[in-house]
C-alpha cells in the first residue's frame, strides 16, 4: 500500500519501510523524531525534500491530492471541525464529489456512538470528546481507506480517550481500514497496534511486532527509550 524509499523531510532521514493494506502501525518515539512529519507525508500535507513514496504501487505525487485524501483520512489532537452542525461537517466531503445521500448521516453517527438527533446540533455545543467522535465520522464519510491518527485521544480524559478507543477499534476492524496511528501512550500503541515503527533522532531506530518491540526491544535506542 505504501513504500518509502530513501525520504527525507526536516528531521526526517533515510526513510525506508513498506506498509502493507490493513496494518495496524504505532508510530512512536521521543519528542522531536519526525512522527507527525512522518505521518503528514501519507497524504501530501507534506512532501518528501528528497526520496520517494508509493501508494499503492503508483508514486504518491501522481495521485490528484483531492483524491489521495479522500482515501487517505486524517484525524488530528485538536478535531478542527467546521462553524455549523454536525451535519454540515460530516456531508462536506462527500458533496465535494456529489456522493452525499443524506440517510448517511444517522449511520455515520452510529459508527461513532452518537444518537442521530446530534446532526442539527452546533459543533460549539459539543464536549472534547464528542467534536473527536464527529471528526471521526467525518473522515469516514469520505469511505477511506486509510486512517492517519495524530494522538486523537491525548487532548481528552481517561474515561472518554478509552471510550473513542473502542469507538477505533471497531471502526478499524469493521471496515477494514489500514491505520497509522502517532501516541504517546505505550499501553494505547498495545490495545491498537500490531507493527511498531519507533523514530529516533529522525531515523527508524526499530520496526517489529507490538507488544515484542515493548518486552524485547532489539536496539539500544528503544532499550533507552522504555527505561525513562
Amino acid at each position: 500500500m505504501y513504500r518509502f524509499e530513501h525520504v527525507y523531510q526536516g528531521v526526517l532521514q533515510d526513510i525506508n519501510f513498506t506498509i502493507e493494506k490493513r496494518d495496524k502501525v504505532i508510530l512512536f518515539g521521543p519528542s522531536g523524531a519526525g512522527k507527525s512529519t512522518l505521518l503528514f507525508l501519507l497524504n501530501r500535507l507534506n512532501d518528501p525534500e528528497k526520496g520517494e513514496i508509493y501508494y499503492n504501487d503508483q508514486p504518491i505525487e501522481d495521485h490528484p491530492i483531492t483524491q489521495l485524501r479522500k482515501k487517505v483520512g486524517l484525524v488530528l489532537q485538536a478535531p478542527n471541525l467546521f462553524p455549523g452542525t454536525v451535519w454540515d461537517n460530516i456531508k462536506y466531503g462527500p458533496s465535494l464529489f456529489g456522493e452525499w445521500e443524506d440517510h448517511q448521516g444517522k449511520e455515520l453517527l452510529e459508527y461513532v456512538q452518537l444518537p442521530s438527533d446530534y446532526l442539527n446540533r452546533d459543533v460549539e455545543q459539543l464536549s472534547g470528546g464528542e467534536k473527536q467522535r464527529v471528526s471521526l465520522a467525518r473522515t469516514l464519510a469520505n469511505s477511506p481507506e486509510v486512517l492517519l491518527l495524530d494522538e486523537p485521544t491525548s487532548a481528552l480524559d481517561y474515561r472518554t480517550a478509552e471510550e473513542i478507543e473502542e469507538v477505533l477499534e471497531n471502526l478499524i476492524e469493521e471496515h477494514k481500514l489500514t491505520m497509522l496511528m502517532v501516541t504517546h501512550d505505550l499501553n494505547q500503541a498495545r490495545r491498537l497496534g500490531s507493527r511498531g515503527l519507533f523514530l529516533s533522532e529522525g531515523r527508524v531506530a526499530e520496526d517489529g511486532e507490538i507488544p515484542e518491540m515493548f518486552d524485547q526491544p532489539n536496539s539500544k535506542e528503544l532499550i533507552k527509550f522504555l527505561e525513562q
